[in-house]
């Protein structure tokens, strides 16, 4: 399966409310030249990227209050990055949604090797109690991640990502544009593959078999 994917389409657009695109510049804390999103190739239906995107080192505050060092806590695990909102209208819900299915219908001991982290972008609104109540409606085991404005951008840019960013809406209210990626990264520390917008389940039931058992 082609889909012409590419690193200015999935990583450097992000998502606004209603899915509508924002454009953004990359990062000034990655290097000039990015990693390239290939087409698929081989088994996978992800986006293969080169080179592969090292997993970061941010320590951030779990929905029970505790420290979550994401390197640490991730070891050894196909480990689902995905930094989004819990009030987003459409992309965010729809990743989860898509995820937690598939994993649904993976063998216990498939499923138990894989860790999905969701990192809230509007750490105002998404208290522990709220990014724990709407994980909750999709799997009890994802990990729901909070913390200052700025450890989240630092956490963002540290996965090579561009920082999300508030637009303004009617009122007080305002919209949270994010990148609209999952990166998955393997046991060796590695994402070699991403995830945008249109992933469906049956694309992750396809792939995190697979990746579980993947030594590059």
């Amino acid at each position: 399966m082609t889909r012409g994917w590419s690193w200015a389409s999935i990583v450097v657009v992000l998502v606004g409310a209603h899915g509508a695109p924002i454009a953004a510049r990359p990062s000034p804390a990655r290097a000039a030249d990015p990693p390239r999103v290939q087409s698929p190739a081989g088994p996978y239906l992800g986006g293969l990227v080169t080179p592969a995107l090292p997993k970061p080192h941010f320590t951030l505050t779990d929905t029970e209050g505790a420290p979550f060092d994401f390197r640490a806590k991730t070891q050894g695990y196909v480990t689902l990055l995905f930094f989004g909102y819990t009030r987003c209208p459409d992309e965010c819900p729809l990743h989860v949604a898509n995820a937690a299915k598939a994993l649904d219908t993976l063998p216990a001991d498939v499923r138990a090797r894989i860790k999905l982290v969701f990192v809230t972008t509007d750490p105002a609104r998404d208290t522990p109690r709220v990014l724990r109540a709407w994980l909750d409606r999709f799997d009890a085991q994802f990990v729901g991640l909070t913390g200052s404005d700025a450890a989240i951008e630092a956490a963002q840019r540290a996965a090579g990502l561009p920082p999300a960013r508030k637009t303004a809406r009617a009122g007080d209210d305002y919209a949270v544009g994010h990148a609209n990626v999952v990166l998955a990264y393997t046991k060796d520390n590695l994402a070699h593959l991403m995830y945008p917008g249109g992933v469906t389940r049956q694309d992750w039931a396809h792939d995190l078999p697979r990746l579980v058992d993947e030594t590059w």
